[in-house]
């Protein structure tokens, strides 16, 4: 029996896939009552591999009993055009935006295979390696030395989201971003970590629902008091207080992704980066 909610997905692209897979997934996510069985398959560059996409197409066709949905970002015309052999929804990517964009600027595009990946610069790279290094030497208080490089410094209790956001930043954007736990003890004594004060201009803060920090914490320390629902709320409700007296910014990342995150912390800090 044909199950109309669910779909397959499969994200095609000559490249790694990530473009084909996160437009297509913005797409889907429109869809809450549908569920997608969600298929990357990155350096699709040759008729033998899109021959081989057009069989697993084809297969997920016959098992779900319903056409798959195929999400392209594909150069060669004639990679396209064997996949195109399946009975299938096919969202061209190229297709859609390559032909008004030659249209409206009067010329025609180069049809390079992988031409976004080659355009950074290798200075673009360096600041992003750099970025990385300085934040995790910077990861969870290790180190207050070289605190004056950062760009921004998270701050929050355990386990708020402060390492994976300051990572993305690092590796996405090349932003040294370092982070900082507020720990019992800060709340106790009422004021920031010393080492703090004097880059208070760059604090930003990661708060989190204590239910889902209960649930984060209890994962990784099971019925301790670290991970108790009352410890959680006390800790959450005690930053708080302590960020909304020092005047720091800071977001809830409870429902957030770590995208939504550090889009948020650009804007807010103004921090301007383009990584292509």
């Amino acid at each position: 029996m044909t199950d109309r909610h669910s779909r397959t997905v499969f994200f095609i692209s000559d490249g790694t896939g990530i473009t084909a897979e996160t437009l297509g997934h913005s797409l889907l996510t429109q869809f809450e009552s549908i569920r997608f069985r969600q298929v990357r398959i990155p350096f699709v560059s040759s008729l033998g591999k899109a021959k081989d996409c057009l069989w697993q197409i084809r297969q997920a066709a016959e098992e779900d009993g319903i056409r798959p949905i195929v999400v392209t970002t594909l150069v060669d015309a004639n990679v396209g055009k064997v996949l195109r052999e399946a009975d299938a929804l096919f969202l061209d990517f190229f297709e859609a935006f390559i032909v008004p964009l030659e249209e409206e600027l009067g010329a025609k595009s180069t049809h390079t295979i992988g031409r976004s990946h080659g355009q950074p610069s290798s200075q673009d790279y360096t600041n992003r390696i750099e970025a990385v290094n300085f934040t995790l030497a910077h990861d969870d208080g290790a180190s207050d030395k070289g605190l004056d490089k950062a760009e921004v410094i998270l701050i929050g209790v355990s386990r708020s989201g402060k390492t994976p956001t300051s990572l993305y930043l690092a590796l996405q954007f090349g932003i040294r971003a370092a982070n900082y736990p507020l720990i019992p003890e800060d709340f106790e004594r009422n004021r920031l970590p010393d080492a703090l004060y004097k880059h208070r201009a760059k604090l930003f803060g990661l708060t989190i629902a204590p239910e889902r920090l209960h649930k984060i914490r209890h994962e990784r320390r099971p019925d301790s008091r670290y991970a108790s629902l009352e410890n959680c709320r006390y800790e959450i409700g005690e930053a708080q207080k302590l960020m909304l007296r020092e005047e720091i910014r800071w977001l809830d990342s409870t429902t957030k992704s770590i995208e939504e995150i550090a889009a948020t912390i650009m804007q807010e800090v103004k921090l301007d980066r383009h990584v292509f």
